[in-house]
């Protein structure tokens, strides 16, 4: 049912700057009540007939690629439901949502991490040099055995952003005992951590809020400061998993000490809030071409449906309407399987959808070019 989870994380994907919160511990339990468990696993628990979705090598996938994995494989998956008895519930934009918050909490969406890699960048970059494993090097510096928000991205970023000001003290004036952390460096670290004999035990979370109070932070801690348009650096940040985001502010702390910038602390939710109101928008939409979108309407034959109204298909240009890769696999989770047999009676093939000729049709059914009847 790899299908079933691109569409439960695609319709996530259609949360405007996280207008609805998202919690992974409801979408544990989403992901076992819709069937989802008993094809697919999470790191070796579940199904075993479908891919484990905790260990998936690619992880280019932006919400539009997905679904375009979704519409190849629907009819592919509704034999394979259809075969094993399997009734999966409907979904709401709510259960959706924290279906995808569960999928971020297993690092579905980071690029993959290596154990012994992060244990080589956990010595080299001199991290081990005060943060013991299972016991505290000093006594103020508490070990890895007890850091729980390596299971929370969105905590790990913030813990991140406020110990810049005690690294900042060490590093003193010499900005070459900063350790500087890429984004895969990053990931091996946590994948390292996270694997030790003796992991914090707090299970995998991820929460988004609604980041109504990000505007108020993003102001009250001065980044309007050196960042005078929200927009503009939620658009230096689009496409950027939390891992990314996190080592970049890491690594740019030397540079904003340099520049007179002096390091303000988050209070605890403060991070999420400000990533809700800059970057879960930013994360869950990526572009596309309008141009190029309306070839890929007419290569695929979307009108032979979509534009005779004895079909009984919505029309899809002219409606005054807002599409997103939510809104594509939402029609598709709901009339599916009536499409598929009108396709069959005209003799139409299934469409087939190359990762950006998703992203490139949404832009179409978006443009201004499409709306006008």
């Amino acid at each position: 049912m790899i299908r079933t989870l691109a569409i439960l994380w695609v319709m996530s994907a259609g949360l405007q700057a996280a207008s609805t919160a998202a919690d992974s511990t409801r979408g544990a339990k989403l992901f076992e009540t819709l069937a989802c468990v008993q094809c697919h696993g999470i790191n070796g628990k579940g199904g075993t007939n479908g891919p484990d979705l905790g260990r998936m090598v690619d992880r280019n996938f932006t919400p539009a690629s997905l679904a375009a994995t979704m519409w190849n494989h629907a009819p592919t998956m509704w034999t394979s439901m259809h075969e094993r008895d399997i009734r999966a519930g409907d979904l709401d934009e709510q259960a959706a949502a924290d279906l995808f918050a569960y999928f971020y909490a297993t690092r579905f969406f980071e690029r993959p991490g290596d154990a012994g890699r992060g244990k080589r960048a956990f010595a080299q970059r001199g991290c081990a040099n005060c943060h013991g494993l299972s016991n505290a090097v000093g006594n103020s510096i508490k070990p890895v055995a007890r850091w729980e928000v390596l299971a929370d991205p969105v905590a790990l970023a913030e813990a991140m952003w406020n110990h810049r000001a005690r690294m900042l003290e060490e590093a003193g004036a010499n900005p070459t005992r900063w350790p500087e952390l890429s984004a895969q460096d990053l990931s091996d670290v946590l994948v390292y951590l996270r694997n030790l004999p003796s992991p914090p035990s707090r299970l995998a979370v991820f929460r988004i809020g609604a980041g109504d109070d990000g505007a108020a932070v993003f102001n009250s801690k001065g980044c309007s400061g050196c960042h005078p348009s929200s927009s503009a650096l939620a658009s230096r940040i689009k496409g950027r998993t939390l891992t990314d985001i996190a080592a970049a502010m890491w690594n740019h702390a030397p540079k904003m000490a340099a520049a007179g910038a002096q390091p303000v602390k988050l209070e605890a939710g403060e991070m999420r809030e400000l990533l809700s109101y800059l970057w879960a928008e930013q994360f869950f939409q990526d572009p596309g071409n309008p141009a190029a979108g309306r070839r890929v309407f007419t290569a695929k034959r979307c009108a032979t449906c979509h534009e005779d109204a004895s079909t009984g298909a919505p029309r899809l240009t002219g409606a005054g309407r807002s599409f997103s890769a939510a809104a594509m696999v939402s029609a598709l989770w709901h009339h599916g399987p009536r499409m598929l047999d009108q396709m069959q009676a005209k003799g139409i093939s299934w469409p087939r959808f190359e990762r950006a000729q998703m992203s490139d049709l949404i832009a179409f059914l978006n443009s201004e070019q499409a709306k006008t009847p």
